[in-house]
């Protein structure tokens, strides 16, 4: 599949992000911080996707793409929050999906070749998706990686921000009004302890949630990416939040086990 993608393109659909995103900055003052929370996510994962990019050595055209791609991924998260105030799609809507559903109705992606708009509209679908598609050929696969990587790096800096902050404030939203309630689930233990995926339905509290967050550390792809983990402390910045037990520090070990084997294996490959 050929991409051919200028960055006058990127430019068109920033100015509608924008514009779109004004509509729903109006009404009482929570919702208008997640709104702007969600843009700015949005603003960071496509410098995020840029980076990861630009060292994997994609060129100007697959950029652009990747940009578009990161732009768009949430944009079903603003008349998410809007209609039924949480991000828990369980309990509202898959926003993936809303997004993809918004994007057709407005025409968004009417200029671009079916195929390449179809590439965009299945990448958007998986990206919250538990784990990757089985089936998905290239490039689907690629920017697939990509932007899961790229969405995962900025949601560890705003929860680990909002972890730290230290106003005592809660934002209801981030934590999908979970209880902060002590203890973690045995399902969850046993899922991380074997470097495996959350199953969200047994997720209990804040604690379980907070160590779901630390296990997407199993689903990132790329090096630079894995680069970033470790050097940001996103980890660590979690874990300093969690009450101190034997089975926690048993997950924390398990995933600094897992980067370090996964970062010797790639540099081999390189060598």
């Amino acid at each position: 599949m050929k991409i051919i993608i200028g960055p006058k393109r990127v430019k068109n659909l920033k100015a509608w992000f924008s514009s779109y995103v004004k509509t729903f900055k109006f009404g009482d003052k929570e919702l208008r911080q997640n709104v702007i929370l969600k843009e700015e996510h949005t603003k960071r994962v496509c410098n995020e996707i840029l980076r990861i990019g630009e060292q994997i050595e994609l060129n100007q055209d697959e950029m652009c793409l990747a940009e578009i791609m990161a732009l768009l991924h949430d944009v079903g998260r603003f008349e998410q929050y809007a209609h039924y105030r949480t991000f828990h799609d369980r309990k509202s809507e898959d926003h993936a999906i809303l997004g993809i559903n918004i994007l057709n109705r407005y025409g968004i992606l009417n200029g671009f070749e079916e195929a390449t708009k179809d590439l965009i509209l299945r990448v958007i679908g998986y990206h919250n998706r538990a784990t990757l598609p089985s089936s998905e050929p290239e490039p689907g696969m690629l920017f697939t990686k990509l932007l899961r990587d790229a969405d995962k790096l900025d949601i560890w800096k705003v929860v680990t921000d909002y972890y730290h902050r230290g106003n005592g404030q809660r934002n209801g939203a981030l934590e999908l009004d979970l209880p902060n309630t002590p203890g973690i689930s045995t399902e969850v233990y046993r899922d991380l302890i074997n470097q495996g995926v959350v199953d969200v339905n047994t997720i209990r509290n804040l604690n379980d949630f907070k160590l779901l967050q630390i296990g997407w550390v199993f689903d990132i792809n790329f090096e630079p990416s894995l680069r970033s983990v470790r050097s940001r402390r996103y980890l660590e910045m979690i874990l300093e939040t969690l009450p101190e037990s034997d089975e926690i520090h048993g997950i924390y070990n398990v995933t600094q086990k897992y980067i370090d084997h996964r970062l010797n294996g790639m540099r081999e490959k390189q060598l």
